[in-house]
C-alpha cells in the first residue's frame, strides 16, 4: 500500500537553484510544481493545491513576501506551510516573513539537507502519514510506516484505497471533505475517478472498520462529502 506522493511546490526565479531543489526534493520521492516568480506561483497553488511551499523572497513581479501574504488571507490556502527563502539573515527580515506568516524561515546559502529537514518537519505537521507516522483517532490507530490499522486491538485489513483514505480522514479529524478534495487527495489529479467512485471505497471503507463492531466513525455530509466523527 502507498501513500500519495506530498505535493511540493518551489517559487524560485534562480533556475539553477529550481534545478538543484526539484531533483533533491523528487529523489525523496515527493511530487514537485516549479513556478518562476510569484504570479506563476500563485497560478500554481490555486491549479494544484500543495501540501508545502519553498518560497524565495526576492523575485520578479510579485515578490515573495506579497505572495505569503496572498496565500495566508484566503481561507482554502492559509493553512499551506510556506517556508521562505532569503539572503536576508537580518533578524528584522526573519521577523518580518514570520510576521507576514511564513511557517519557517531559511538564509541563503542552505544546505539541502538542512531544506529537506525542514520540509518533513512541515509535512509531520499536515500530511503525517507521508513522512511515517503514527496517527490514532478514538480505538483507530493507524501506523503509516507498517501500514497497519488497528481498532480496538483488532487488525482492521485494507486495500490501498481504503488505506489512503482513512490516512486522509485521519490526518484532518472532524473536518469535512468534499468529493473532489479527496479524488485529488487518494487519487491523485491526473487520474480520472468518477466521483460515485468515492462513495463505493468509503462504503468499503466503513464495513471493515465495523467488522469487528464499534460505531460507523465516519459522518455523511449531505450534498458535500465526509469527515470523521
Amino acid at each position: 500500500m502507498t501513500t500519495l506522493q506530498p505535493h511540493i511546490l518551489i517559487v524560485e526565479d534562480d533556475s539553477a537553484q529550481r534545478e538543484v531543489l526539484s531533483y533533491n526534493i523528487e529523489a525523496e520521492g515527493f511530487r514537485v510544481t516549479l513556478a518562476v516568480d510569484g504570479e506563476q506561483g500563485l497560478l500554481c497553488v490555486a491549479e494544484d493545491l500543495p501540501d508545502v511551499i519553498v518560497l524565495d523572497w526576492m523575485m520578479p513581479k510579485l515578490s515573495g513576501i506579497e505572495v505569503c501574504r496572498q496565500l495566508k488571507a484566503k481561507a482554502d490556502t492559509r493553512q499551506i506551510p510556506v517556508i521562505m527563502l532569503s539572503a536576508r539573515s537580518e533578524e528584522f527580515d526573519k521577523v518580518r516573513g514570520l510576521e507576514t506568516g511564513a511557517d519557517d524561515y531559511v538564509v541563503k546559502p542552505y544546505s539541502v539537507a538542512e531544506l529537506m529537514a525542514r520540509i518533513r518537519n512541515q509535512l509531520r505537521r499536515v500530511r503525517p502519514v507521508s513522512v511515517g507516522a503514527t496517527l490514532e483517532f478514538e480505538d483507530i490507530v493507524l501506523d503509516a510506516e507498517t501500514h497497519r490499522v488497528m481498532r480496538a486491538g483488532d487488525e482492521i485489513k485494507l486495500g490501498p484505497t481504503e488505506f489512503r483514505l482513512l490516512s486522509t480522514f485521519i490526518e484532518k479529524p472532524g473536518r469535512v471533505l468534499s468529493r473532489e478534495q479527496l479524488l485529488d487527495r487518494v487519487w491523485g489529479r491526473d487520474i480520472y475517478v468518477d466521483s460515485r467512485t468515492v462513495d463505493v471505497h468509503v462504503g468499503r471503507l466503513r464495513k471493515a472498520l465495523t467488522r469487528f463492531g464499534g460505531n460507523d466513525p465516519i459522518r455523511t455530509v449531505r450534498g458535500t462529502g465526509y469527515a470523521l466523527r
